[in-house]
């Protein structure tokens, strides 16, 4: 478990065993004796209204387990109204170091205010470029034709200012063809399956491999991860 965390809300929050240690640290310093902790868990629980659900906390130095709870900013505060002036003000004081902590940084210098604006260049120069990788999948998606139609292979290989014999023996290697077959192109298996591939046969009774949309989308993603085209 967390002792101190920073919440999405960019919020404080601390177990009540942390705030427990502290406080006895400012109260050790003004000559007061220590609270024991489960005067302090009282203390807690009958300040703070709204408690999370209790936690239980094993403490490393001994492996005691401890009741405790996550507090927020504005319950620390309630707790550590109830110490004396001088307390009360130590922990007013380390909670605000807290927050300046949490707080963004803003550069003191000119020096540190290039760093950090060179920096953020080159997070917006990555982005960039990670944008510019992805742009060519992105093209080929929104550049197929219908989508419900069934297309061949110089069809897709048009798409890439290329021929369908090119095209094909990219797909050999690929191993989209089951080379078993001579007398004509014929899908793997796997590859039908994936629905990427139909076998049709033509008005001539010849077998004919047709690409889905599917089919088509995953060859321009290949040919663009290979470095083919």
């Amino acid at each position: 478990m967390n002792n101190l965390m920073t919440t999405q809300s960019s919020k404080l929050t601390i177990s009540s065993y942390e705030l427990w240690k502290i406080i006895n640290q400012f109260r050790l310093s003004e000559g007061s004796n220590k609270v024991r902790h489960d005067d302090f868990l009282a203390r807690v629980i009958d300040e703070c209204e709204e408690l999370p659900v209790c936690e239980i906390f094993a403490v490393p130095s001994s492996g005691v387990e401890i009741k405790c709870y996550q507090l927020n900013q504005d319950q620390m505060l309630l707790v550590g109204m109830r110490e004396s002036k001088a307390v009360r003000k130590k922990v007013l004081q380390w909670i605000r170091s807290l927050e300046e902590k949490q707080a963004p940084q803003i550069p003191q210098t000119y020096a540190t205010a290039l760093l950090e604006a060179g920096r953020l260049a080159l997070e917006v120069e990555k982005q960039a470029e990670q944008l510019a990788i992805a742009a060519p999948k992105v093209a080929f998606v929104d550049n197929l034709v219908e989508r419900s139609a069934l297309i061949n292979a110089s069809q897709v290989a048009q798409k890439h200012k290329k021929s369908a014999v090119w095209l094909n023996k990219v797909l050999d290697e690929l191993k989209v063809y089951n080379r078993a077959i001579k007398r004509a192109r014929t899908f793997q298996q796997w590859f039908v399956d994936k629905g990427l591939g139909e076998m049709k046969v033509t008005e001539q009774g010849y077998p004919q491999a047709l690409f889905t949309n599917a089919g088509e989308v995953w060859i321009n993603e290949k040919l663009i991860t290979e470095g083919v085209v």
